[in-house]
């Protein structure tokens, strides 16, 4: 059974930056496309970044274009979310996702097969 362990969320002022990390055991890390989602109460999970199982290919939502940046190294096992800039509208619970893919990032939600607990990211004003 796949397990995903994310860390690095805080408390951080406007315009700081936070590193979320997120480490996958339990089945070959190469297999899977890695994403990064997060969610506010009342609202739909989204999508924030994602990277392919070779590391080759990364995306972005828009609003998180030039700010944040996403990495895999496939011999820890790890993803990570640099996150620059910061914004009080990036302010949410942010969760590791990996989609059992060798093909494209998916961005919806539902294709991912494994989740992490979540970490909480809050930035203030």
């Amino acid at each position: 059974q796949v397990q995903l362990v994310e860390t690095g969320g805080g408390l951080v002022q406007i315009g700081a930056s936070l590193r979320l990390s997120c480490v996958l055991s339990g089945r070959p890390f190469s297999d899977y496309s890695m994403g990064w989602f997060r969610q506010t109460p009342g609202k739909e999970r989204e999508f924030v970044a994602g990277v392919t199982s070779s590391g080759r290919h990364s995306y972005y939502a828009d609003s998180v274009k030039g700010r944040f940046t996403m990495s895999r190294d496939n011999a820890e096992n790890t993803v990570s979310l640099q996150m620059n800039n910061l914004k009080p509208e990036d302010t949410a619970l942010y969760y590791c996702a990996a989609d059992f893919n060798r093909g494209p990032v998916e961005f919806s939600p539902s294709r991912y097969d494994f989740w992490g607990q979540g970490t909480q990211v809050t930035v203030s004003s």
